[in-house]
């Protein structure tokens, strides 16, 4: 495994509120993720999970500190340049779906080779394999606004892993989902990071989920504890909170 697969030095992320003193929701972060790792991202409600794996994606900029993908500086590139690799190197799964309204299901899953240019006709095979893989295959060729929310989470999870990204992201991706049907996900998981050396971020509160990590990252006053292995310490705190992250 490559340590240097995935850096993150002094991250700061704070946010005017209007008062005296800016709000920082993370302060001076630092770790390391290597290729192939499960890291699960655990902690209470509002501590800046979500906001963290924002900044590890790209899809905002740090007020201080750096993200190193694969020995690149990621926010020293332009917006046009993350863009390019947001698309390129990651997979999203956030809180909610967002997904395409006008697309049917197989069409969302496919999105992200579309905006590489591929024809659908190329990108399907893929995309029905990974509905398939979620037991959404009858359900392909439905808009979003006849499926239900877990199957609309089950579809973003499927588009999330549809460019096989090397680092996939994931927001309480199985929040909507039953235990059974959260299980050939967890083992797709598995999967992708030992056969393919896939690397999984995952904020959770799901301890089934946070079970299948390499390593737990517990998230407090904006700086992460390794916690090691999966244990139920780092799982139960800040499950009685509502599962949306607002930071």
């Amino acid at each position: 495994m490559d340590d240097s697969f995935l850096q993150v030095d002094d991250l700061v992320k704070q946010y005017d509120t209007g008062g005296e003193e800016p709000l920082t929701v993370l302060d001076h972060l630092s770790v390391t993720v290597a290729e192939g790792d499960i890291v699960a991202v655990v902690g209470e409600s509002g501590t800046g999970k979500s906001t963290l794996l924002h900044l590890l994606g790209a899809l905002d900029r740090p007020t201080a500190g750096t993200v190193t993908f694969r020995g690149e500086n990621l926010f020293a590139k332009s917006d046009e340049a993350l863009a390019a690799f947001r698309n390129r190197s990651v997979g999203f799964v956030f809180q909610f779906h967002h997904l395409l309204p006008e697309f049917t299901a197989v069409e969302n899953v496919a999105m992200p080779a579309l905006i590489q240019h591929r024809p659908l006709s190329d990108a399907r095979p893929r995309a029905l394999e990974l509905l398939d893989l979620l037991g959404m295959a009858d359900r392909a060729d439905h808009q979003p606004s006849a499926l239900s929310g877990g199957e609309k989470q089950r579809v973003a999870v499927a588009r999330a892993l549809m460019n096989e990204p090397a680092l996939v992201l994931m927001d309480e991706p199985t929040g909507n989902l039953d235990a059974q049907t959260a299980a050939p996900l967890h083992r797709e998981i598995e999967r992708l990071s030992r056969e393919v050396q896939q690397t999984f971020v995952l904020a959770t509160h799901n301890p089934a989920l946070a079970s299948i990590a390499g390593r737990v990252l517990r998230l407090e006053h904006g700086r992460v504890h390794d916690a090691g292995p999966a244990d139920e310490l780092a799982l139960t705190e800040g499950t009685s909170g509502a599962s949306a992250d607002n930071a």
